[in-house]
């Protein structure tokens, strides 16, 4: 029997607010993948220390505070450090002309407030777990 696909939900920095990263980690528990909420004011390190000793299969980042540039990035450049490849997507309020910069950070996906939750476990299911590269979004 293999393992369920494992997600980390995080809350980065300061931001305490956490219904809608809870939302989701339920929307993607629902869906049938195991997942780990960090908890709130987590660290880069912290956030990665997490997903390598949970052995997670993705990242979900999730920031509302305005310091998704500082956070975000240094999560994927800290995987590459440890030379893990744990894809990284983000959600949170995130402005439109930051979208293209955390994409080239290295960061996979980004949802803003709007996109329905359905979208979102539809995107990680045929993009992590059945390897499909059909664009949802």
């Amino acid at each position: 029997m293999t393992r369920p696909f494992k997600v980390l939900i995080a809350k980065t920095g300061l931001d305490g607010h956490t219904r809608g990263a809870l939302i989701i980690a339920q929307a993607l528990r629902d869906a049938g993948m195991e997942v780990i909420f960090s908890g709130i004011r987590q660290t880069a390190e912290d956030i990665v220390a997490i997903a390598l000793r949970e052995k997670a299969d993705l990242i979900g980042l999730s920031c509302l505070s305005g310091a998704h540039m500082e956070y975000f990035p240094e999560v994927v450049r800290l995987l590459r450090k440890e030379q893990r490849n744990i894809p990284v997507r983000a959600g949170g309020i995130i402005p439109d002309e930051d979208i293209p910069l955390l994409l080239t950070s290295g960061v996979k996906a980004v949802f803003t407030p709007g996109t329905p939750i359905k979208t979102i476990v539809q995107y990680i299911d045929r993009k992590w777990i059945h390897n499909d590269n059909a664009v949802l979004l």
